[in-house]
């Protein structure tokens, strides 16, 4: 069904969620998520350095067997795997004479991962704790890119490859699923992440019917 006002219902609602994460409203939510939803607990260390962002799998954990399926396949939505992946699906895109709908996933995803960034380097939530610890590298984690971009990822591929959409909607989820057990992400980052990649998902699909 069309709804002329989800975009800004979307951004509205992700706007809102940043500034309660930022008075520290929903700490109490992701300390128990911390406390209760992740087996064996997630790193103190802090934020990860820029190589770590960029190089996929940099100084990935292998310890555990969650490790190891979480790494695995959370990847395609790590930010250098999935960009590449968004390039070959706008490419197709053009190839298939569907130029306006690689226009608009293509601004969609600049967008969305320029927005990511912005708000990990200007909003800070107050500190969460393990057994005593803090654990830093939740300070700046609103919201996921990794939520963001497996939404995008799985809404755009599913444009070229429509009969893929049950298989891409199930990888998404069990991304999302996957960042909070083992231990990367917070339930307020998981909903801004879903949020954002919803607002990204609604306007590429209207700029590709646009005209």
């Amino acid at each position: 069904m069309f709804r002329p006002r989800a975009p800004l219902q979307l951004a509205a609602g992700y706007a809102a969620l940043a500034i309660l994460v930022a008075a520290g409203a929903l700490t109490g939510l992701d300390q128990w998520a911390v406390d209760h939803l992740m087996p064996g607990g997630p790193g103190t260390g802090g934020p990860p350095s820029a190589l770590e962002a960029l190089v996929p799998l940099y100084h990935a954990s292998w310890s555990r067997p969650l490790d190891v399926v979480a790494d695995v396949l959370t990847l395609p939505a790590q930010a250098l795997v999935s960009s590449t992946l968004a390039v070959v699906c706008c490419l197709v895109l053009l190839r298939d004479g569907r130029r306006r709908a690689a226009l608009a996933w293509a601004a969609v995803w600049l967008a969305g991962n320029g927005v990511e960034a912005l708000c990990k380097s200007v909003l800070a939530r107050p500190l969460l704790h393990r057994h005593g610890l803090p654990l830093t590298a939740f300070e700046s984690s609103f919201p996921s890119g990794h939520t963001l971009r497996a939404v995008l990822l799985a809404a755009a591929v599913a444009t070229v490859l429509p009969g893929a959409r049950l298989w891409l909607a199930a990888w998404a989820a069990a991304t999302v699923v996957l960042l909070e057990i083992d231990g990367l992400h917070v339930p307020s980052d998981l909903a801004g992440g879903l949020l954002l990649a919803g607002l990204g998902v609604v306007l590429a699909r209207r700029l590709a019917r646009a005209g």
